[in-house]
């Protein structure tokens, strides 16, 4: 168990919105060592389908209705929080880039939250 604060609220990710670091150097993590030859970083065998949408946008179409309405006002709920609109735009990006329709949907049910927040 840790008794620090595990890096507190420093970012661990990539890209981000804090002026972008940490972020990736290509380096590797470790040197290779000895075993019945030499083992270290290698490039990762690229598929067709290696991407940060694929996966996601398939298993948005495999929903039911009514599960895609219940995701689409989940995740909305939750971005409707967020007071910076350019990281609203940037999420509702990912989200298009899975699937258009996942994307329209989010913007849709985020025009009246959008509309509220700026009446506050």
């Amino acid at each position: 168990m840790r008794f620090d604060d595990n890096g507190g609220a420093a970012k661990t990710y990539e890209p981000n919105s804090d002026e972008g670091t940490p972020f990736e150097t290509g380096e590797p993590l470790y040197n290779g060592f000895e075993v019945s030859g030499v083992t270290g970083a290698h490039l990762p065998v690229k598929h067709r389908e290696d991407d940060d949408f694929s996966q996601a946008g398939a298993l948005y179409r495999l929903m039911s209705e009514d599960e895609k309405k219940r995701l689409i006002d989940n995740i909305a709920s939750s971005l409707a929080q967020v007071s910076r609109q350019d990281v609203v735009e940037r999420s509702v990006a990912h989200f298009r880039n899975a699937d258009p329709d996942y994307g329209r949907r989010l913007t849709e049910a985020l025009t009246p939250a959008a509309v509220g927040r700026a009446k506050a």
